[in-house]
């Protein structure tokens, strides 16, 4: 049934009442709920998760996905099919039939499992089977998707003791152009921001190597829509069709590119041998077995090592991770992208990218030190385009 507005049990904590969302100009609200009792945040990551999704779709004609966690994406991808080692990584069954959509959300839930638990799933598709069996397992908050088949919706249904937040939007709602918010009871007002990938990239290609093939591309514009819906400041690692480090919020850039970096040395430390062969006990739950991992691959690993500890965890005691050999599996991540929501103003992104595999930048461009930062990419043959779009997101 659609309704002018819903009534929320509170803001974005208990003290905050009253609460709803509505639409001012009387119309129907463009969603329906069709389980649970949505919150406040819930709807703030449901229809920013929603936007990204729907222009990822658009952008690149694949089935799309992403992961949200406090009006930030933790995870997004668009629908490429899983290698047997992606499908390890992520809990994913190896026989499993999986759709595009399926699979799309299972690169968006898997790449920060940490970030992602208790998440708010937005989809650009139907939700079919294959994908509702994927979320049946994992901590999460709820789902927004344009419509759900039959099956699916009762699988989810299942979920959170039958209280899964399910909300339907109508896929061909507009916004108004110009949107507005309160602060401090003081309005704000802008024109929205309509940014289309197609028409920025690959923009003013600056460095001596202008290779960009059309993979790369593709990649490029999920990083760029992935960022247009994160909290800025942000930066953003692409690889494969997926988000596999975000870096949100930050006041410095370069502290966006080492999160993003530390998250996507973490998605390929992952995929190493050594975490491969990590025997865990058959009690273990999933969300215990990422942390787990991701102390064991850390610089914390005697907390799980420890005598006494890892036998609460693992069937066998996993050998030290050392450094070197961390060092020397990182060394076979490549071919990295790395987009960021405004322009890198010293060359230290640049490195630090590079650490992490990058070999393709995206970024607005404008810096006083443009020039620096150009050098620095033309030292490692790395591929850096200027779009000229500034991506900040508040």
């Amino acid at each position: 049934m659609k309704m002018s507005e819903i009534q929320l049990k509170y803001g974005c904590n208990p003290n905050q009442k009253p609460s709803r969302i509505f639409m001012e100009d009387g119309s129907d609200l463009p969603v329906t709920v069709l389980n649970g009792k949505p919150g406040y945040i819930n709807f703030l990551d449901a229809f920013n998760g929603w936007q990204l999704v729907k222009e990822l779709k658009q952008a690149t004609g694949l089935p799309a996905a992403t992961s949200f966690k406090h009006v930030s994406p933790a995870g997004a991808a668009i629908g490429r099919p899983l290698s047997d080692t992606l499908k390890k990584i992520y809990w994913v069954d190896e026989k499993a039939e999986l759709s595009p959509l399926a699979c799309a959300y299972a690169r968006a839930r898997g790449a920060d499992r940490m970030s992602s638990f208790g998440d708010f799933i937005a989809l650009s598709d139907i939700c079919d089977v294959s994908t509702a069996m994927l979320i049946k397992p994992e901590v999460s908050d709820g789902i927004i998707a344009p419509g759900y088949e039959p099956e699916a919706l009762e699988i989810l249904k299942g979920k959170k003791s039958g209280n899964y937040n399910i909300i339907q939007i109508d896929e061909n709602y507009k916004p108004a152009e110009i949107e507005k918010k309160q602060v401090y009871g003081i309005t704000f007002e802008q024109g929205r921001n309509e940014l289309n990938a197609d028409e920025v990239l690959p923009g003013n290609v600056v460095t001596k190597n202008k290779n960009i093939p059309d993979d790369v591309l593709a990649d490029m514009k999920v990083s760029l829509i992935v960022l247009k819906y994160t909290q800025s400041n942000s930066v953003c690692y692409v690889k494969d069709g997926q988000a596999i480090g975000i870096g949100a919020g930050q006041q410095s850039r370069i502290h966006c590119t080492r999160l993003a970096g530390s998250k996507a040395d973490n998605w390929f430390l992952r995929q190493s041998p050594q975490v491969l062969g990590l025997k865990f006990l058959d009690t273990i739950k999933r969300a215990d077995r990422d942390n787990a991992i991701d102390l064991y691959i850390g610089d914390e690993y005697e907390d799980v090592l420890a005598e006494g500890t890892w036998q609460t965890i693992f069937a066998e005691k996993p050998p030290v991770f050392t450094r070197e050999e961390k060092k020397a599996w990182l060394a076979k991540n490549t071919d990295v992208i790395c987009g960021s929501d405004a322009f890198f103003p010293f060359a230290d992104n640049v490195e630090r990218a590079r650490k992490s595999g990058v070999k393709y930048i995206a970024q607005p461009g404008g810096s006083k030190r443009d020039d620096v930062v150009i050098e620095a990419c033309d030292k490692y043959d790395m591929v850096m385009c200027f779009t000229g779009i500034r991506l900040f997101h508040h």
